[in-house]
């Protein structure tokens, strides 16, 4: 049986830890440094998901088999080349190859020399120069910090007067670090996450995935790392699919091999259903975080298998999903995705994961004197899975309903587009 180390600690990472659970190859998980809930299903080791020298360490001494990271930061620093360099199987792109994410100008200049659809841009390091181009453009207008900013580094402004603020913010306050902001043009269209396993060329797709960004219902609000998804997504058709695959992400792949950095692990196009086709909002160098939650329960195959070949380079398995579909609602802390409390006790888990088709999985919690208590932004994931979307929109929202915590806040129209 192998030994499986999981790097991360949030949602994302306990849905894979779940999933790693039901492979009929794997004997034993750690995780690194994982959450309360995670604690359940793996060994918790306290290492942080950057600290790439111990966690290499660890390993080699512990005779792991497989490490899979989840969140891009270890990825963007260089967490896969050094386990390759010493002889260990990782599952997770290169840091050459995660620039896809780590840099937005770099993934948008790739789209524009290889004909990949996306929305017009420019990039700028000089907040005058931005201020101007921006002014003398349409509005609302989209700005993004060109490095990692955990989901908080995109703003689209309606004036002249908020994009004013959030280009100080970024290029001389310097908020996120010393570096670039890409302009892009507003696109219009309903979104959704193709997410697919690939190594070089060999691209697999996932089942789709629709996340929900603003912070409160109505789609208001500030955009966070996500408030609920839900799988499949019944607004974009097979030929959309189809159109996706052929034309985006196996383009992408194709790139990042022609570009001498090929990746290996989960690509994420963040895609747009616009009056004009399907075109790139984002791209991601590892799995979505909440999608994760949604996708991964509804897979049938043997996830080990397919990490393995990638990790490998051997032939990817096929994939087998679920037709049961997956709806699930973030519990997160009041005041997210500004400033919160934490230490906040939480109650009610056992009630309700009492039904066989409700997950929870923990995004952001700690142990604390026997008790799990609030410990990040976004908090808690609660996951139905049913025969249809009102069912597991249900099931969910029932789930919700039995954890009591006085400082979660969460969003009851996950799904509206489709309901």
């Amino acid at each position: 049986m192998k030994k499986v180390l999981v790097i991360g600690s949030g949602g994302r990472e306990h849905a894979i830890v779940d999933a790693l659970s039901r492979s009929q190859k794997v004997g034993k998980i750690y995780c690194a440094p994982g959450n309360a809930g995670i604690a359940a299903m793996a060994e918790c080791v306290p290492l942080k998901e950057t600290q790439v020298e111990q966690l290499k360490d660890f390993a080699a001494e512990n005779g792991i088999d497989l490490t899979v990271v989840g969140p891009e930061a270890a990825l963007a620093a260089g967490i896969s080349d050094t386990f390759t360099q010493a002889g260990l199987r990782i599952f997770g792109p290169s840091k050459a190859a995660a620039t896809i994410e780590s840099s937005k100008d770099f993934a948008k200049r790739l789209m524009a020399r290889y004909g990949i659809p996306t929305a017009a841009f420019e990039t700028f390091d000089d907040y005058g120069k931005a201020i101007e181009y921006v002014g003398k453009g349409q509005f609302p207008v989209v700005l993004k910090y060109d490095g990692l900013a955990a989901g908080k580094g995109v703003v689209i402004p309606e004036t002249l007067e908020e994009a004013d603020a959030a280009l100080k913010d970024m290029l001389l306050d310097a908020r996120f670090g010393k570096g670039k902001v890409v302009v892009e043009e507003f696109l219009t269209g309903p979104e959704f996450s193709f997410m697919c396993f690939v190594d070089g060329t060999q691209v697999t797709p996932m089942t789709l995935s629709q996340d929900h960004k603003r912070a409160y219902e109505g789609d208001k609000g500030p955009n966070t790392g996500g408030m609920g998804a839900y799988s499949p997504v019944p607004i974009i058709t097979d030929e959309d699919i189809e159109y996706s695959l052929e034309h985006i992400m196996k383009p992408t792949a194709a790139a990042m091999v022609a570009e001498g950095c090929p990746f290996k692990g989960v690509l994420y196009g963040g895609l747009m259903k616009t009056p004009s086709g399907v075109k790139v909002i984002e791209f991601n160098c590892r799995f979505g975080d909440p999608e994760t939650e949604v996708v991964l329960p509804r897979l049938e195959s043997d996830i080990y298998d397919i990490f393995s070949s990638i990790a490998d380079s051997t032939p990817m398995p096929e994939t087998i999903w679920s037709k049961d579909v997956t709806m699930g609602f973030v519990m997160a802390s009041k005041g997210y995705p500004g400033s919160y409390g934490k230490g906040y006790a939480i109650t009610g888990l056992e009630d309700a994961m009492a039904d066989k088709s409700v997950r929870i999985y923990h995004m952001g919690t700690s142990s604390q004197d026997g008790s799990i208590v609030t410990s990040g932004g976004r908090v808690l994931m609660v996951v139905g899975s049913a025969d249809t979307l009102q069912n597991a929109h249900d099931k969910a929202l029932e789930a919700v309903g039995k954890i009591g915590c006085e400082n979660l806040f969460f969003r009851r129209d996950i799904g509206w587009r489709v309901l």
